[in-house]
């Protein structure tokens, strides 16, 4: 696995507008995916359809696997529940997880291979094109939920997170028990493939998590604005969530309201990768700290911003102090009507 490289220098401009909750450690059950992604990164400019010179490693990933390692780098008790083979991919993810000081508790099917994802980037690290090998993920039925050990740990934790690499029944039945208490539930899109697979049980989540690309897929709109996102979602029987357009302003919404959260100018992007789990992860920290929507916006785009800078999923760099510091960077976040 490649060492991060030093990080970039941000802006210098302050912003005291709003000011950073005060982080707990809490008790967080995420349940997902975590596999391996292996990455391409072209050198020079892209030739479609040729043979294009450039870089590759690989490392653990998976939406809810980067999410459950940024939470843990932020202070919180993490618990990974998520099926994985008996495979040496297997034996990375799990280093990873104790690297991260991610308490792991996978569904171990030892004639299985460890699903994969792989990408491949631009030289400006955006993305090209990836194929996601997965198949193993269908076998986290719900009965899978119903495990004594499984049903503990989630009573236990005060947010319950899940990634659409789940099947939809398995999701459903997850937002089902996990619905009768007051817990925090929120979700991550992983792909626009994969994000309708909430679209049965929407109303059992408290925030989804997700760029444009999935949100359209999610409703069937194209809106002009960012700002229709709300009620676009809202009709869509959504109560909250987020939607992320790259280097523009993001929104988010609640019971309460809604905001638009702008990044702070970067001068240069490490790797697109992981941004958007390091985004909900920060975000969901702050919320269950008690901030509101426009300080927990303001915490996912931090978080998101440490992670680009980083050539890997889950930035080394993360943590709450360094969070802290890269929060007063970025702008207050503006209240919709």
């Amino acid at each position: 696995m490649p060492r991060k490289r030093a990080t970039s220098h941000f802006a210098t401009h302050v912003f005291e507008d709003q000011m950073p909750v005060q982080m707990t450690p809490r008790n967080i059950a995420v349940f997902g995916g975590a596999h391996i992604d292996r990455r391409g990164r072209i050198s020079g400019s892209t030739a479609p359809g040729a043979s294009n010179p450039g870089t590759w490693f690989e490392e653990a990933g998976g939406g809810g696997f980067n999410a459950a390692r940024n939470l843990s780098r932020l202070g919180h008790c993490v618990t990974m529940i998520g099926p994985r083979g008996g495979d040496a991919a297997g034996d990375i993810v799990a280093a990873a997880a104790e690297a991260a000081g991610v308490i792991d508790r996978p569904f171990i099917f030892l004639d299985r291979k460890t699903p994969s994802y792989t990408a491949i980037l631009e030289n400006d690290g955006n993305l090209v094109i990836a194929l996601a090998d997965m198949d193993l993920y269908a076998l986290f039925t719900p009965r899978r939920l119903q495990q004594r050990a499984t049903r503990e740990i989630a009573t236990a934790s005060e947010l319950v997170l899940m990634d659409a690499n789940l099947p939809p029944e398995t999701l459903a039945s997850l937002l089902g028990s996990a619905g009768t208490d007051k817990r925090l539930r929120a979700g991550i899109a992983v792909s626009p493939a994969k994000v309708v697979r909430y679209r049965e049980c929407l109303a059992g989540l408290d925030f989804l998590f997700m760029n444009e690309a999935e949100a359209r897929a999610l409703t069937g709109a194209e809106p002009a604005t960012a700002e229709e996102w709300p009620l676009l979602l809202r009709s869509a029987g959504l109560s909250g969530g987020v939607v992320t357009r790259g280097s523009r302003a993001a929104v988010a919404f609640d019971r309460e309201g809604a905001c638009l959260g702008r990044p702070p100018a970067l001068p240069a992007l490490a790797d697109v990768t992981g941004a958007g789990d390091a985004l909900a992860s920060g975000f969901l920290s702050a919320r269950l700290a008690g901030g509101d929507i426009c300080a927990c916006l303001r915490h996912g785009i931090a978080a998101a911003v440490i992670t680009l800078h980083s050539p890997l999923a889950v930035s080394e760099d993360l943590s709450a102090e360094r969070l802290e510091q890269v929060l007063q960077l970025v702008p207050g976040a503006e209240m919709l009507s």
